[in-house]
Parts: structure tokens; C-alpha cells; sequence
């Protein structure tokens, strides 16, 4: 799709924003089996749909989330399930995921949050089982998630009780991703892709942290320097837009 189309559909109506966010959320499935985050159907990814993009998130936003129980082969573009922030289908053929109500909850209560993934990555998942943070120790573990992982409470599939959790202890945290006791990490971001690039890092920091524990205990990075390294790379790290550059204008011409 070129970037005149991806404009078009982001400007346009409900219905085509809907079929983007549907092309976008079948692409990014395809992520996770590629980064090792998921095995068999686990896992799922789902991003909001602002019904007024003018007015910023609302209520009657929709999100986009993968069926519930089909293999990674087969998320197609049409296969996506498109809910209200109810959890209620709107539009698609099959059950939504059964994470569907986590991912509904977050959108009503944090509005900036526009992606929303969950895995069950194996050393996130680990560090979740035993109800544990994963301390900051690593640089791009300041950069990222600008401190620890934290722990969320243990909590039934099904009902509010998981959303509930994510939005507690997220809500007081810089970081994008939470460790649900007994169960796996959610991440967020302000688009789904960049919930997806959260879980991947997630992984990596989970894992190398893990392995440096065989060692010996990791040494905590201090709270200034993560605040340095975070402010960095939020702000300055990456492409940025170049700034206009300032025309003179001659005399006589």
C-alpha cells in the first residue's frame, strides 16, 4: 500500500481506517512466531480504531484483534474480529480472542494506549511465574521501559480482572509491559506496532537478565542514569523530522 493510500484510509471514513487497521494487525501477528514469542495459536495482537480521529479516543472507538483458536497461518486480513471497547463483535466471522476483554479494558481506561499485545514469550513468562520484576540492570532496559518490569496481580481469564491488573500496575509505571503473575507479559503502545517492538525487547531484556543471574546478581543501574537514558532515547534516539531549513530572502529579490 503507498503512502497516499495509507493517508487516504487514515483520513477516511470508519469503515476504511477498519480495513487498514485490519491489514496492519493480520502483518503484525506474523511478528510474534517470527520473534519466538508465541507457540501454537497463544498470544494475540489488537489495535484501536478512533472513531473521530479529530476528536482523539473515545468510547465508541473499535479495536482489531485476532479469532480465537486459529493458527498463525491463517490470520488473514478478512480473518480479523472487530469489536466495540465492550468486547461486543462488530464485524467478522469467528469468536475475537479470548484476551479480548483485557485488551477492551485497557482502551477504555488509558486512552493514549492505541496497541495492545500479549504473548507468552518464554523468560517474560518465566519472570511471570515467579511473580518476580525483572530489575533494571541493562541500558536498553533504561531506554525502553525507563525501569524495572513489573508484576501484576494474578488473575482469571475472562471478565475485567486481567485489564484491571494491566491498567493498575501500568498506571504507575514508565514502562510499556507488565508481567501477569501465573500467566504472561501485555505490552502496550501508541500503535500496535509499537506494542509488538515492546514484547520482542521485553523478551530479549527477560532473557539476557535471566542468564546474568547464572552468574551472579546483576548490578542495578542507578535511578539517574536510567532517567538520563530513558529521556535520550524517547526524545532524541532514531530518524527525526529535519528542521526547516531558514530561507533568506535578498534584497531586490
Amino acid at each position: 500500500m503507498s503512502a497516499a493510500e495509507t493517508g487516504r484510509y487514515r483520513l477516511g471514513s470508519i469503515t476504511e481506517r477498519v480495513a487498514l487497521a485490519r491489514v496492519q494487525v493480520a502483518a503484525l501477528h506474523a511478528e510474534l512466531p517470527r520473534w519466538g514469542l508465541v507457540v501454537w495459536t497463544a498470544g494475540n495482537v489488537s489495535q484501536r480504531v478512533a472513531a473521530n480521529p479529530e476528536a482523539g479516543p473515545g468510547q465508541h472507538d473499535l479495536l482489531v484483534i485476532k479469532p480465537s483458536g486459529v493458527t498463525y497461518d491463517e490470520l488473514t486480513p478478512e480473518a480479523m474480529v472487530v469489536c466495540d471497547l465492550d468486547g461486543n463483535v462488530v464485524d467478522g466471522e469467528r469468536a475475537p480472542s479470548s484476551d479480548t476483554a483485557a485488551h477492551a479494558y485497557v482502551y477504555r481506561h488509558m486512552p493514549r494506549v492505541g496497541g495492545v499485545v500479549h504473548t507468552h514469550s518464554t523468560f517474560a513468562t518465566a519472570w511471570a511465574a515467579r511473580g518476580e520484576e525483572i530489575p533494571c540492570v541493562l541500558t536498553m532496559m533504561a531506554d525502553e521501559f525507563g525501569g524495572p518490569i513489573p508484576v501484576g496481580p494474578f488473575a482469571i481469564i475472562g471478565d475485567d480482572s486481567i485489564g484491571e491488573g494491566i491498567v493498575q500496575t501500568l498506571s504507575a509505571s514508565r514502562s510499556p509491559a507488565v508481567l501477569m503473575q501465573g500467566h504472561g507479559p501485555f505490552t502496550i503502545g501508541s500503535d500496535a506496532r509499537a506494542a509488538v517492538k515492546a514484547a520482542v525487547m521485553l523478551e530479549e531484556v527477560a532473557r539476557v537478565v535471566h542468564h546474568a543471574r547464572q552468574l551472579g546478581e546483576p548490578l542495578a543501574i542507578a535511578p539517574q542514569a536510567i532517567d538520563v537514558l530513558y529521556h535520550r532515547y524517547q526524545n532524541v534516539y532514531g530518524q527525526r523530522p529535519a528542521p526547516m531549513a531558514a530561507t533568506r530572502v535578498e534584497e531586490g529579490a
